[in-house]
């Protein structure tokens, strides 16, 4: 049994993503010159991707504290690397800020007149108010859920266990309404004629789908090297793999509840957001995603055997991650068409800005990861997930 809990050297690994995304943002902002509005909305789709993988393992990280499963002690460390990129993401947020009149139709006068009373909302002063309180909250729970971490690993006191339990509840109910509001004023408000009041519940389910697919996968990788080659057994991964599906059912349960209720209301101003999407290749895309993003992995996430095999379960995580890039794609790009029916449009710097804010994003990952121990050496749970390694790597 290896006395180490130090994670693995993620020096060349950081220096090359940062190398990567430093390339790509260089190309993204060349880009930029004269194509202001298509930069900024490729953008948005590309921090938003990453905003959600760090804003998911928020939402993660508390439900762990919540319910203190041994499958949320494994992955701790990553969920709370993840979430400490957020202060580096508010800066990345000031770009849409900044270019919000190429991309938000209701920074225009005319448009403005047009909404009316709907300007009370939309209108640039509210909306940089109210990022200020939704980034502020979603760094007020990193930063103490962290520190707390931090101060059980130095002291062993079990009084910063309960403070992380007792904050995750009402943070967890604070982050879903965070969400929500982040949604309808990021993305909801491209079209600021069309509503729906599950919009932002899709949105936190996405994020978190999103953020689990990219923990299985990180997992999947440490675990075949110390520490974590001894403590994470079969079983976390099978109820890693669990969750993945009750968070893929989740995600498909509300994206098809908003598709029935504006479909069966068939009302003139809610059904053109579907009808924008529904066909050419927008339409494809959707159903590709019906299949790989839902009815593939839910009869895959069936299989015990594949649930418990982390070589398995890393391809349906990653399929889920590109999944996710296609259906935000789909819900994002089509808002920016003036046509009835949006054309399928996708530039060279959407996949650009994808990996330049990806770069960056990881190369600040793997930093925070490689800061602190793997494991949560002086948690209450340590043993008994000990233990269960053990009974696992002896059982497989």
């Amino acid at each position: 049994m290896s006395t180490s809990f130090n994670p693995p050297e993620f020096s060349r690994f950081r220096r090359y993503s940062l190398i990567v995304g430093l390339v790509a943002l260089g190309l993204f902002l060349v880009g930029m010159i004269g194509h202001h509005r298509e930069f900024h909305q490729a953008y948005l789709f590309a921090y938003t991707f990453w905003l959600g993988i760090s804003v998911g393992s928020l939402a993660l990280l508390m439900l762990q504290h919540m319910t203190s499963g041994g499958w949320g002690f494994v992955i701790r460390r990553v969920l709370e690397a993840s979430t400490r990129v957020l202060p580096v993401m508010a800066i990345l947020f000031l770009p849409i800020l900044l270019g919000a009149h190429y991309v938000y139709p209701w920074t225009d006068h005319e448009e403005a007149l047009r909404l009316g009373d709907k300007t009370k909302y939309l209108n640039l002063t509210f909306f940089i108010v109210r990022a200020i309180l939704i980034f502020g909250s979603w760094l007020a729970l990193t930063f103490f859920l962290n520190r707390w971490s931090l101060l059980q690993d130095q002291s062993g006191d079990q009084y910063y266990t309960k403070r992380m339990r007792v904050q995750s509840g009402p943070g967890m109910v604070l982050l879903i309404f965070t969400i929500t509001f982040a949604s309808i004023d990021w993305y909801m408000s491209l079209e600021p004629e069309w509503f729906s009041t599950i919009y932002g519940f899709i949105y936190v389910a996405a994020w978190t789908v999103s953020a689990l697919a990219f923990v299985i996968a990180t997992m999947a990788i440490l675990s075949k090297y110390e520490p974590l080659n001894h403590i994470v057994a079969p079983l976390h991964f099978h109820d890693l793999g669990k969750l993945l599906l009750a968070l893929v059912m989740l995600w498909s349960y509300f994206a098809f509840s908003q598709f029935l209720i504006v479909w069966s209301g068939n009302l003139p101003e809610e059904i053109g957001w579907y009808t924008r999407r529904m066909h050419g290749v927008w339409g494809t895309l959707i159903v590709v995603v019906v299949l790989l993003h839902f009815a593939l992995p839910f009869l895959l996430l069936l299989s015990r055997s594949l649930k418990r095999d982390p070589r398995k379960l890393i391809i349906v995580a990653v399929m889920i991650l590109v999944m996710r890039v296609i259906d935000l794609l789909w819900m994002i790009e089509p808002s920016f068409s003036p046509e009835k029916i949006a054309p399928f449009h996708v530039s060279w710097m959407h996949p650009v800005g994808l990996v330049a804010i990806g770069g960056l994003w990881l190369a600040m990952f793997t930093r925070e990861l490689s800061r602190r121990p793997l494991i949560p050496l002086n948690d209450p749970q340590y043993e008994s997930v000990l233990e269960q390694a053990h009974a696992g790597h002896a059982g497989h």
